[in-house]
Parts: C-alpha cells; structure tokens; sequence
C-alpha cells in the first residue's frame, strides 16, 4: 500500500534534516520534542526520559536518511522513542506501571455508581464558551499543573491522542499498549481534567 504523501511544510522540513540544515533541525526539536518526552515519559522516569529523547535528537541526524514516508514524520519520531525507551527498560530490568485494574481515586469513586455511571454528573456552566476557557491563564496554569499530576502513563496517552492528534491504533503501537487498556487511560485522565475544570468553574481556584 502507497504512503499517503506528507503535508508539504513537513516535507520541507523533512528535506532540510536530509541536507543537514541547521535550522530545519532546531524547528524539529522544537515541534516534536513535547511529544517525544510524552512517549519516553509512559516507560521511564523524567530523568531517564529525557536521556533517551535527547540520544533519540542525536540519532535522527543519520537515521533521517531512512524515514520512507511510510508516516508522519512524528509517529515515525514518537516509534524510535519508544523502542529506545523499551530497550532501556530491559537494560534496567524495570517494568512499566500499568495497572489497569486499580480503583479511581477517592475523589472520583463516589461519582460513580455500581453501573459505573454518573451518580454526581460535573456541571459545566453555560455562560463561558471552551473559547473563553481555554484563553484563560488562570485555568491554563491550573491545567498544566493537573497533567503534570497525572501518572505518565495516563498522560502520555492523553497527549498523544488529543494533544498530539495521533489514532487510537498508532497510540497502542507506540505505548504498546492494547486498544482497551488505552480507552482506560485516556478516561481515566479525562475525568480527572474534566473534573478540576468543573471544580475551577465553581471555585475559581486550583
């Protein structure tokens, strides 16, 4: 099957990591890295993380030459992460955190029914627009310290699913992860979000 052909300013892009161009490689590092450390994020610990995004910087110089086109150039960026990180892992002899069948937190649980729906649905008020929300310093701060609280491996696949804009079945390749574990990831970390964002409208606070 043919790769479908890339947007033409990461095509461009593309060509100027081929040519060695200095500046094409620092506007890389710059779009791409956020979701880099997502991906190493879900496997290693920050420090470590970090390590392997930077080495991954450092090995797309040569391994440029290779990219076929086949993807993204980012989901193409976000699978070397993850096989460098998995490998690190072994290295290590550490295991990545996923257990899926932990409960909610207290503050989520007594939402929920034995039916696993709502018995307190958030309440959103109608007066703001998400427009209006999202210029919102205050609530921007607020989120970012929300997700920076998330266990990585909810956030990874939170930011690399709405954040980052990749489908559901690239997220599983890249995390590794099969498709249902990934919907209670990306839930587990909506609700959280959802609800300080409910609580940030009643509340004005963090």
């Amino acid at each position: 099957m043919p790769a479908s052909p890339l947007p033409e300013s990461e095509d461009r892009l593309i060509q100027g990591l081929r040519q060695g161009d200095g500046d094409a490689y620092r506007e890389a590092v710059r779009l791409y890295t956020p979701g880099m450390m997502a991906v190493a994020r879900f496997y290693l610990n920050p420090a470590n993380a970090e390590d392997v995004v930077q080495d991954c910087w450092v090995a797309v110089i040569d391994a440029i030459g290779k990219f076929e086109g086949r993807s993204g150039l980012k989901t193409w960026l976000h699978r070397i992460v993850a096989n460098r990180a998995k490998n690190r892992l072994r290295n290590t002899r550490r295991e990545v955190d996923t257990d899926f069948s932990e409960a909610l937190d207290p503050d989520l649980d007594r939402r929920y029914g034995p039916n696993g729906r709502w018995l307190q649905p958030p309440t959103l008020r109608t007066d703001e627009t998400a427009d209006a929300l999202i210029e919102n310093d205050a609530l921007k701060d607020c989120l970012d310290k929300h997700l920076s609280a998330l266990p990585d491996s909810q956030r990874s696949a939170l930011m690399l699913y709405e954040t980052h804009h990749h489908k559901s079945e690239d997220v599983c390749n890249i995390l590794d992860v099969s498709h249902s574990n990934l919907r209670v990831l990306i839930h587990r970390a909506r609700q959280k979000i959802f609800l300080m964002v409910e609580e940030f409208q009643e509340t004005g606070e963090c």
